[in-house]
């Protein structure tokens, strides 16, 4: 069933066609055309008419909606009108008719079509925005667009028809646009003079239409808007805006990515299309916040199934929930399973046959696995690494990833020493021939579970204070996107028993990290707080990436190092398997045990 506004849209095009069809009959013939040729135009009229609609109607006029009419409707108006001016001689000498049709008359009909269909449509989308620009009245708000081009045109036309904002200019450090319209939009001038424009328009609020801006330029741009006393928004990020248009329900407020965040990352879409696409793909602790982020990104490149395995019922579901609408064409088996239940990893794999694990399944919260909790993180940890890891080399698995940390460098913490012991035993299982085992080693992630922004988020909500454990503590941080790209583009590159380790950049002291925070949130320091509450058990003051004793090798990305780190003993695999099959210890005596296994590590002795 055809839809109202369509038959509307239908009936419209065909009249003008007939009033094409005869306005170029009088222009041709001075509004006085003979009466043989009038009564050969209405001849005619019956056969073109027809063969116009079906041009029409081939060339999609009637998909789209005329109050966004675009270029891209006037490329398929003027293709249209051309197949039918090429296709009315040939109709007529294919039926072999003594009509003799004027050639100024097939000239004038193709170009009175292209005006009077393309200008109706673009009368029409004018009025529409006119009528919504009108209706704004005074309850609309001033906005400044930050940035001049084809993001922030696209943004002031959706801004001119949004009923909250209305924009009073742009602003852009390039010379040769400053003074320019773009698309009715004056460029004021440099960035430099936001404060100026702000008080001059009395603007309130500015939005950063910069997607492709490097995270020092959008830094660069917030601290301005801070500093001349404006709210800012931002337009979503390059990678977002894959559908070329930017519109006024995906602005958001400024994130801390936004200013932590890095350069986009170059991948191998060829190689991980040949290492995902048409494969079974599976990733444990898939409710996590890097598991699930994992599953978005690998979703990217169509397995035949992914297998999301969790023993958190609730994650899985939300994750279960995410994938249905976001990517309801994906197979996707969501599978309840601890990582140490071998007779469930049996099951698993050997129905589904995986070709790529993902081994994401981790205690991570430092604190906690350091008191009373150190075996649970060794059971998890270690022993369900290790049977994760022997199920796949029993089921054939091709490559197996594990997901590990920076706190496996030297490690001062149970949760940092029983990552490397799992870095170990997928070293030891290494063999020249069957299951690949690739390490990545990197940093904390922005906003990932148990991190310490939702953290200083709530207490900030809460009117503080934010609590920070020393002054002088730093980390490294990525994005979860960012670090999960990366863990994709290790695996595709990894050999077998290499460590991978990302480039987390700079490190960030917490309390900087804490500042911008309370800046982003449009307080100050002195409305939120910072207390120092000293370090925690097992919480070191800086953390690596390297052990001392290892050294690193380029690789062909850019991002992607590869750690020489000590070889695993090879009598590794029986006399830890015994331990960690052991019966429940003390917190004591894996701290003692986990040093003659790790040697690096230096227990934090206020722990005991």
């Amino acid at each position: 069933m055809i839809h109202p506004r369509t038959q509307l849209a239908i009936l419209h095009d065909l009249c003008i066609a007939v009033f094409a069809w005869i306005l170029a009959y009088l222009l041709r013939f001075n509004l006085e055309p003979p009466a043989h040729f009038l009564t050969e135009m209405w001849q005619t009229l019956v056969w073109v008419v027809p063969l116009q609609g079906l041009a029409f109607w081939h060339f999609g006029l009637y998909q789209g909606i005329w109050r966004y009419a675009s270029l891209n409707d006037f490329r398929r108006i003027l293709l249209a009108v051309l197949l039918s001016a090429s296709a009315i001689p040939l109709l007529f000498w294919m039926l072999r008719s003594n009509v003799v049709i004027p050639r100024s008359v097939l000239l004038l009909d193709p170009l009175l079509l292209l005006l009077l269909m393309g200008g109706n449509r673009l009368l029409y989308r004018m009025w529409k925005e006119r009528q919504f620009s009108g209706s704004m009245g005074l309850s609309s708000e001033p906005v400044l667009i930050l940035g001049a081009g084809d993001a922030a045109v696209s943004l002031s036309r959706e801004l001119q028809r949004s009923r909250l904002w209305h924009p009073m200019g742009m602003l852009d450090d390039n010379p040769d646009k400053i003074g320019r319209s773009l698309d009715g939009i004056k460029v004021l001038g440099t960035l430099d003079s936001l404060s100026a424009w702000a008080e001059r328009a009395s603007v309130r609020q500015a939005i950063i239409a910069m997607p492709s801006a490097t995270h020092q330029q959008r830094k660069r741009v917030i601290d301005l808007c801070q500093k001349a006393g404006v709210k800012v928004l931002t337009v979503p990020s390059f990678d977002d805006l894959l559908s070329g248009r930017v519109s006024v329900s995906q602005l958001r407020e400024v994130e801390l990515d936004d200013l932590l965040g890095r350069d986009p990352i170059q991948l191998d879409d060829d190689g991980l299309h040949r290492l995902l696409t048409g494969q079974v793909v599976m990733v444990t602790g898939a409710g996590g916040s890097i598991g699930s982020e994992l599953c978005r990104q690998i979703a990217r490149f169509r397995p035949s199934s992914l297998l999301l395995y969790d023993q958190g019922e609730f994650a899985l579901y939300t994750i279960e929930q995410e994938l249905r609408v976001s990517q309801p064409e994906l197979r996707c088996e969501y599978l309840i399973g601890d990582v140490r239940d071998s007779a469930r990893l049996d099951e698993v794999m050997s129905h589904w046959q995986p070709a790529v694990v993902f081994h994401a399944a981790a205690y991570k919260h430092v604190p906690l696995m350091e008191q009373r909790n150190a075996w649970q993180a060794i059971q998890n940890n270690v022993l369900g690494t290790w049977r994760v890891a022997q199920a796949a080399q029993r089921y054939g698995v091709s490559k197996f990833v594990l997901i590990s940390t920076d706190k496996a460098v030297n490690p001062t913490n149970v949760m940092g020493a029983s990552k490397r012991l799992a870095e170990m035993v997928c070293q030891s299982l290494q063999q020249p021939i069957g299951t690949r085992f690739v390490i990545v080693r990197f940093g904390n992630v922005l906003g990932s579970n148990g991190s310490v922004i939702p953290k200083f988020r709530e207490q900030i909500a809460k009117g503080g204070p934010i609590t920070v454990t020393h002054p002088d503590i730093t980390r490294f941080f990525m994005s979860i996107p960012e670090a999960a790209q990366l863990v994709l583009q290790a695996g595709l590159m990894g050999q077998g028993g290499e460590i991978f380790v990302l480039d987390m950049g700079e490190p960030v002291k917490i309390v900087d990290l804490a500042k911008e925070l309370i800046r982003l949130s449009g307080m100050g320091e002195d409305d939120i707080k910072i207390e120092f509450t000293g370090l925690r058990p097992g919480e070191k003051l800086y953390e690596e990436l390297l052990a001392d004793n290892e050294h690193t090798l380029p690789t062909p990305h850019a991002k992607l190092r590869i750690a020489q780190a000590r070889a695993a003993d090879v009598d590794l695999q029986a006399a830890l398997l015994s331990w960690a099959e052991a019966p429940q210890q003390s917190d004591a005596a894996v701290k003692q045990v986990l040093t003659r296994w790790v040697p690096e590590y230096s227990p934090d002795l206020r722990s005991h």
